[in-house]
């Protein structure tokens, strides 16, 4: 039985099956958009070796919880004024190793008051 399994098994792997949805690499941060009272912010989590090892987000210190598993929340609108406009991701630093963190498409692209729509059918 174990025979038939392992070319299965090696089938899925060769084909990223069984792989993560979203793989990050080793050691760097994780981030999610979440609700900080009227407004929306990023949180991150992850890992550090020392746990005083500073935290910074494109170059910017930021206040984090926990020791070496770490959180931290960032306004959004904070993170507009740190980033370039449109950027898709932000650079995240911990105990200086420089991760590149993917952001959610859209995330700091601009609001813009949508007057008019117009559909038509062909």
């Amino acid at each position: 039985m174990s025979r038939l399994l392992a070319p299965a098994a090696l089938l899925l792997a060769a084909s990223g099956m069984a792989a993560p949805a979203l793989a990050q690499p080793d050691g760097a941060p994780s981030l999610r958009v979440v609700e900080c009272g009227a407004e929306s912010c990023l949180r991150l989590s992850g890992h550090r070796a020392d746990a005083g090892a500073p935290v910074k987000i494109n170059g910017h210190d930021i206040a984090v919880t926990g020791q070496h598993h770490w959180t931290a929340r960032v306004p959004v609108a904070r993170l507009r004024h740190w980033s370039a406009p449109y950027a898709r991701s932000i650079l995240v630093s911990v105990a200086n190793e420089e991760h590149s963190t993917r952001l959610p498409v859209g995330l700091l692209g601009t609001r813009g008051d949508l007057a008019m729509l117009v559909v038509s059918v062909k």
